[in-house]
């Protein structure tokens, strides 16, 4: 391919093809999203004593002796543990050539349960990077952080975006690029990416995010609407405009501004910066293109943000910059948009927990 930027859906279905991508049993065609593919778990989780990356030369297979505790057998389901650190082989894996890279990262709902998903790869000496040139498997690290899940093998918890070389938009091709079609509501902040901020005084009522309860039940990852939310989530109100972050705790938040994806770009969550505060956001970090677009049935759609506290308690204030949104350029417009002709579930959302509740 004499490409530049990320590979649209039309591209992956192609490298499925050529054998780039493969997978036992074969990839489905819904795990094929508009600039990225949803990865499947394998039918075997190991337990270990701690989180580790390869490194280089190593293989994970060998890490994995020295680290592992148990095995769980995922064919009929099991339940992995709040709090603890799995590692399983997942179904597919990549014969990359050179040129082409890939990053990876967890999906929107693996996120919004606040499930730590990360791959890793023999070799491999940072989390959900893989280089160009790659030949090799693909492995979950999964940690359950609120809530202990019921988990089985071919669900898809975390997914890859291929590219070829950097396609990143400086911040004058941001600037232009929010002239022609505006990328968010308001003002724009534009610096190494597109800033966003926290909405701590919603248009109607007092509800402003939820925060993760300490002592649930096990959430079953198949049952879609069926949790009711009171029993996992306490609701955050305030008038003030401003709350608290606990440490430890887990807040589900939403951006103040509208985002838009147009459909020749692709965009991720920047990660995290400690000089804005004790706190994580965003674990989940794509954005497909056409998410918020207009066209595919997203005007109107926020970010939602997943957020940790770390050490100390911490003031957040409504409009604080939490954020930024890297935008990249597309190798080719996708055969279908976020939210256009597939199941998205987040398309036009406001503040939203995880498909699971209701």
């Amino acid at each position: 391919m004499s490409l530049t930027g990320v590979l649209a859906a039309q591209h992956l279905r192609q490298m499925i093809g050529d054998g780039v991508i493969s997978a036992s049993p074969a990839i489905l065609p819904e795990q094929v999203q508009p600039a990225s593919l949803d990865l499947r778990l394998g039918t075997i989780a190991y337990r270990v004593r701690a989180s580790f990356l390869a490194g280089k030369g190593r293989p994970v297979a060998m890490r994995l002796a020295e680290f592992e505790m148990h095995r769980v057998d995922l064919t009929a389901g099991a339940v992995l543990e709040k709090g603890c650190v799995y590692v399983i082989p997942l179904m597919e894996r990549l014969a990359l050539p050179a040129g082409l890279s890939a990053v990876a990262n967890a999906k929107s709902s693996t996120g919004r349960l606040d499930l730590l998903t990360r791959t890793i790869t023999d070799g491999g000496t940072e989390f959900d990077r893989i280089p160009d040139g790659y030949d090799g498997p693909l492995y979950a690290e999964v940690c359950p952080r609120s809530f202990s899940v019921l988990v089985r093998a071919g669900q898809r918890l975390n997914q890859i975006r291929f590219r070829y070389g950097q396609a990143v938009l400086s911040d004058a091709d941001l600037t232009a690029l929010h002239a022609r079609e505006p990328l968010v509501s308001g003002t724009p902040v534009i610096s190494e990416g597109l800033g966003f901020s926290v909405d701590l005084r919603p248009e109607t009522g007092d509800l402003v995010g939820y925060r993760a309860k300490p002592h649930t039940g096990v959430v079953d990852l198949d049952r879609i609407g069926q949790y009711p939310a009171a029993e996992f989530w306490e609701e955050i109100r305030t008038t003030e405009g401003r709350i608290i972050l606990d440490p430890g705790a887990f807040y589900i938040l939403v951006s103040r501004e509208a985002v838009t994806i147009p459909p020749d770009y692709a965009a991720e969550m920047a990660p995290y910066l400690a000089m804005v505060g004790e706190f994580r956001v965003h674990y989940a970090g794509f954005f497909d293109p056409g998410f918020g677009h207009a066209a595919a049935g997203g005007a109107g759609s926020r970010g939602v943000l997943e957020v940790r506290c770390h050490e100390a308690p911490f003031v957040l204030e409504h409009g604080q910059i939490v954020g930024r949104l890297v935008y990249e350029r597309m190798a080719e417009r996708p055969d279908a948009l976020y939210g256009e002709k597939i199941a998205s579930n987040y398309q036009g959302q406001g503040l939203k927990l995880a498909k699971q509740f209701r």
